[in-house]
C-alpha cells in the first residue's frame, strides 16, 4: 500500500484513534489507551491486536481496508514511513450498550517524516464502533477524514 502524504495517511490511521473507548475487561485502561500507546510506539502487533479480524477501515484517499491483513498493510506502510511526534483529541463522544459502541471526535496528529525529518501536523475528524468479543473490546469499524480546507472568504 504507498504512501499518499502526511495528511490522508495521518488522518486514515487516527481512524482508530479513541481515547473513550470502553475499557477492556480486567483492564483498567480503555481500548483507546492502549492503542494510542501502540501507536505511539510504532508496535504494529500492538495495534493489531486491538482490531477484530473481521474489521474494516476507510482511509482519505486509500481504498477500503477490509479485514486485519489489509489493515495491518496500512499501519505497516505508515510506520515505515512516519514516526509519531504528538497526537491529540478533542471533542470526543461515545455511546455504548454495552456489546456495541461508538465513537467519535477529533485529532491533531504530528509525524515526522522517516525520510527527510521534515515534521508536519494534519488535523480531522474521527468515528468508530467497537465490540466485546469474549473478554475483550476490539475495533470492527474505523473511519477519519481529514478537515476540510476553510472556506475561500467571500468577495465583494
Amino acid at each position: 500500500m504507498s504512501v499518499r502524504g502526511v495528511s490522508k495517511v495521518a488522518a486514515g490511521l487516527l481512524f482508530c484513534l479513541v481515547a473513550a473507548a470502553p475499557a477492556q475487561a480486567g483492564d483498567k485502561g480503555s481500548l483507546g489507551d492502549a492503542w494510542q500507546k501502540a501507536f505511539k510506539a510504532g508496535d504494529l502487533d500492538g495495534v493489531m491486536k486491538l482490531y477484530a479480524e473481521d474489521a474494516v477501515a476507510w482511509l482519505p484517499g486509500e481504498p477500503e481496508a477490509r479485514g486485519a491483513d489489509a489493515i495491518r498493510a496500512t499501519y505497516k506502510s505508515w510506520f515505515d514511513a512516519y514516526s509519531v511526534v504528538d497526537v491529540s483529541l478533542k471533542n470526543e463522544h461515545r455511546e455504548s450498550d454495552g456489546k456495541h459502541s461508538s465513537g467519535w471526535g477529533n485529532y491533531s496528529l504530528t509525524l515526522k517524516s522517516k525520510a527527510d525529518g521534515k515534521t508536519s501536523t494534519s488535523t480531522g475528524r474521527y468515528t468508530d464502533i467497537t465490540e466485546l468479543r469474549g473478554k475483550q473490546w476490539v475495533y470492527i469499524v474505523d473511519h477519519a477524514s481529514d478537515d476540510p480546507p476553510p472556506k475561500a472568504a467571500a468577495t465583494k
